[in-house]
């Protein structure tokens, strides 16, 4: 893949962010994930791809855009996967909370797993760590590990956990060792990546989580030096079959790296809606102009760029759904 399609991808992350920014605060999580899909699709026609939705908005007879299998992109460029989440965090829109983002993940064709919309169990860490711990490992083992690995003491560590009932037991284990933990309220994928980036005080990413969300995770971790580990936690007949159909021949296996986001090159880019842990959400400068906050990635070089832009908004393709109107003006 060549190096400027990050900045093509970023494009796309931003308009997302911008078209359901419009929603943060005013309780339609509906509205404003349509607002971000609806904007996300519209600018992949300008990228010069040929991809494939393997994780999106659902099937076909559920979502109109961005489903599983369309094809996105002007068709001029490379073949590739794409992992699309045009609003993690519909909830936190709605609520005016933190970590919400529009991201978005490519790799090369037949790379990116095609995961289940299920739970997926996670554990990932930074380049320090990456390839040295075991998911199947008890959280007391996997935490004698990092402290003998890092040099750190038990009580010098941090694990960052969603804050979710079906993590009591989680984290009862982690006070129970002595380790710090970082609770977070939302925002699935930049909780994994915190444990990989270079400034972050995070050691491990532990707990549940949702499957789609573990890949784009994962994609980011590539491009940091880090890893991810998963397994799927599929709940009755149901989900089990779905696990089969999508491809997965042996649905409880440990999932590692080359089997969520493949060997060759991957490139991440998100744009942050509402402020979390990386990154600042979309600010308002008046009546005519925006600023957004956004990280690009890529595997192949391990660069990190953050980037804000300031736009103006008169001159932006928006798919208005506030108003019912469309700016037309091209981006």
């Amino acid at each position: 893949m060549e190096r400027e399609l990050a900045l093509e991808i970023v494009r796309v992350t931003e308009l997302g962010a911008l078209a359901s920014a419009r929603w943060i605060g005013r309780g339609d999580k509906n509205a404003a994930d349509d607002a971000a899909t609806t904007a996300i699709r519209s600018m992949f026609d300008s990228v010069s791809i040929d991809g494939t939705v393997v994780i999106g908005e659902g099937e076909m007879d559920d979502a109109p855009m961005l489903y599983i299998g369309e094809r996105v992109g002007n068709k001029k460029g490379p073949s590739v996967d794409v992992a699309v989440d045009p609003l993690e965090g519909t909830e936190v829109v709605a609520c005016g909370l933190h970590n919400a983002q529009s991201v978005i993940a490519i790799a090369d064709k037949g790379s990116l797993l095609h995961a289940p919309d299920i739970y997926m169990e996670k554990l990932a860490c930074g380049p320090e760590l990456a390839g040295k711990l075991r998911i199947e490992d008890s959280v007391e083992v996997t935490l004698q590990k990092a402290s003998l690995i890092t040099g750190k003491s038990l009580s010098e560590l941090t694990v960052m956990v969603l804050d979710r009932k079906r993590h009591e037991k989680l984290i009862a284990s982690l006070r129970q060792a002595g380790v710090r933990i970082k609770l977070l309220g939302h925002g699935d994928v930049a909780g994994a990546i915190a444990a990989a980036l270079p400034d972050s005080d995070v050691d491990l990413y532990m707990g549940s989580g949702g499957a789609p969300e573990g890949v784009l995770a994962a994609a980011a971790l590539k491009c940091l030096g880090g890893e991810m580990q998963g397994k799927l936690l599929p709940e009755g007949p149901f989900e089990m079959q779905r696990c089969l159909q999508m491809g997965i021949a042996n649905p409880t296996r440990v999932l590692y790296m080359e089997d969520m986001v493949g060997t060759g090159d991957v490139i991440f880019a998100a744009t942050g809606v509402t402020s979390g842990e990386f990154l600042s959400g979309v600010r308002f400068i008046g009546k005519e102009r925006a600023e957004t906050h956004s990280v690009i990635m890529r595997a192949q070089s391990r660069t990190i760029r953050y980037i804000r832009s300031i736009h103006f908004l008169p001159g932006k393709e928006i798919p208005d759904t506030w108003t019912g109107r469309q700016n037309v003006a091209s981006l």
